[in-house]
């Protein structure tokens, strides 16, 4: 379950790796260890790199792609480790494999709600198209018009999404079984679940800072603590109690919207309606076309913000989904294949 983090921990990560790597009365081939440590310090570097050098871009549309990035990156690395450690997936428990998919459809629901709100963004901008063009001609009842776009656009982004609704019990179950099932007498099934144990941590962080940010609230962002046997326990705590610390200043300061492109977009558009109010006094053509120009400006790095991101959501869905169809095609195969070790008995009861 999560728990408030000291912020002030210290960050220890290149300890004694080998005795931190594994709970003592733990054993692991050199092999074994050897891939365990490369995933945790690999996650470890991750982490520091998710820390950035200037705090305002905390909750900006970059920074969460660099985020998402982190996750593309990290369930890459499990398909990887399972290949290597030659586990058949009919050495699998039955609770890795229902653990395993149960996680994956909660993630599945938590992409569609982020693609969902990224594409109610995305439909902002065509008001905000709208309005720039009408800007174009120095035209003072055009210039009206755009205001009733920007005053559209303001209402839409200031509007909920229902859909993320649903983010809400997904990482409330995701958190509350982050513990790893037991393994009994299987190196590799610890190294299996270890890394998995990382993969979970880091996606429940990452996904409750987007569910923040998207729905404006911080009720839901997390403070996990992750096992300090595991090399990338300091990063985490580090760099969990640095954005999540920054983020709550931001969801707490009564923006319109937190999002840093959004709020540059909005910041504009508030300088640039009082220009073309009807009544409060002669429009001057001029300094609107410089205004418009400069929210214009903002307008193109929104976009180009959202269609990245947008891009990396859905890359990550697709890892989420080939990771699940791989494993229903193992378990296919295994389900109709014949039994190997039936088969063997049989043959050596033959010979005798």
């Amino acid at each position: 379950m999560s728990r408030q983090q000291d912020p002030q921990r210290p960050l220890f990560l290149f300890g004694n790796p080998f005795k931190m790597l594994v709970p003592k009365g733990s054993y692991l081939s050199p092999r074994l260890l050897a891939l365990l440590n490369d995933f945790e310090l690999a996650l470890a570097e991750r982490l520091m790199n998710l820390k950035p050098k200037d705090k305002e871009d905390i909750l900006s549309l970059s920074w969460m792609g660099s985020a998402m990035e982190l996750l593309c990156q990290t369930h890459t690395d499990i398909k990887t480790i399972i290949t290597k450690l030659e586990l058949p997936v009919c050495d699998w428990d039955d609770k890795w494999i229902d653990a395993y998919f149960d996680d994956s459809v909660k993630l599945l629901d938590i992409c569609n709600a982020f693609s969902s709100e990224l594409t109610r963004l995305n439909q902002g901008n065509l008001l905000l198209q709208c309005a720039l063009h009408k800007m174009d001609a120095h035209d003072s009842e055009r210039f009206l018009k755009a205001r009733s776009s920007l005053d559209g656009w303001r209402r839409h982004i200031s509007s909920k999404n229902p859909r993320l609704g649903n983010c809400f019990p997904n990482l409330d179950s995701l958190i509350g079984t982050l513990n790893r099932p037991k393994v009994k007498n299987s190196d590799k099934g610890k190294v299996l679940m270890r890394t998995m144990y990382g993969v979970k941590v880091v996606t429940v962080f990452v996904s409750s800072i987007f569910v923040a940010a998207f729905s404006g609230s911080a009720n839901k962002l997390v403070d996990l603590q992750g096992l300090e046997t595991c090399l990338w326990a300091d990063a985490f705590t580090d760099v969990q109690a640095y954005i999540n610390g920054e983020s709550r200043n931001i969801l707490s300061s009564g923006r319109v919207t937190v999002l840093k492109e959004l709020e540059s977009v909005d910041t504009s558009i508030k300088k640039l309606l009082p220009m073309i109010q009807e009544g409060v006094g002669p429009i001057e053509p001029e300094a609107v076309q410089n205004s418009a120009s400069d929210l214009g400006k903002m307008a193109a790095k929104l976009s180009q913000g959202l269609d990245l991101l947008v891009e990396q959501v859905d890359g990550f869905f697709q890892i989420l989904l080939s990771g699940r169809d791989t494993l229903l095609c193992n378990l296919r195969m295994v389900s109709s294949a014949p039994d190997i070790k039936q088969e063997t008995r049989q043959g050596q009861a033959v010979k005798s």
